[in-house]
């Protein structure tokens, strides 16, 4: 295996009409709008929260945790940047109190928006916001969908823990695995 290191992927611009949104109200929060991260053209969509930051308080970019520990993963499953897209159930990163239910369901709306022109083979919840979410139900939750495929508006679905949980929390790295490979191994068999 080659060493890991992390890297900035490039980021997808916005379409024009969601550049300056502002429904939910996150974009009072001054965090920047950030569509989404990867190939545009992806077989496998990533979904998470948010997506935290890309830059520093100086504006320099860099890669945070959230980022490395999905790109470690990623590698370790022998998937690469070409095979993932990386989006998020709020486009911009809340910096204060928000009303989490109705800021989550307007911005669901951008996200409904991706999947109708990117149409992934497989989509991978990581963390329970980003399963709720999609899968519009409160009381699911990653434990006990993960290591399983679901079908869910029509995608092949599945899940696994958020990247900051995994970090937070080593003992979660082996299953963290166990699902990235599941996906991988899932997705190699849909091309046979």
């Amino acid at each position: 295996m080659t060493d890991f290191c992390p890297i900035l992927w490039p980021e997808e611009p916005a379409p024009e009409a969601y550049i300056n949104c502002g429904e939910c109200g996150l974009d009072q929060h001054g965090s920047r709008l950030i569509w989404g991260e990867g190939n545009p053209n992806a077989p496998i969509m990533i979904l998470l929260d948010n997506p935290g930051t890309r830059e520093d308080r100086e504006g320099n970019p860099f890669v945070c945790g959230t980022r490395q520990t999905l790109q470690k993963a990623a590698q370790e499953a022998g998937l690469t940047e070409e095979d993932l897209y990386v989006t998020y159930i709020l486009k911009r990163k809340p910096v204060r109190a928000y009303d989490k239910d109705e800021v989550r369901k307007t911005c669901m709306m951008h996200l409904n928006q991706q999947l109708s022109v990117k149409m992934p083979e497989f989509i991978l919840c990581l963390g329970n916001v980003a399963v709720q979410s999609f899968f519009q139900d409160a009381e699911v939750n990653v434990k006990q969908l993960h290591g399983k495929l679901h079908k869910v508006h029509g995608y092949h679905t599945t899940a696994s823990y958020h990247p900051l949980a995994v970090r937070r929390r080593p003992n979660l790295w082996p299953i963290f695995i166990k699902d990235w490979k599941y996906l991988a191994d899932t997705y190699r068999n849909s091309l046979k």
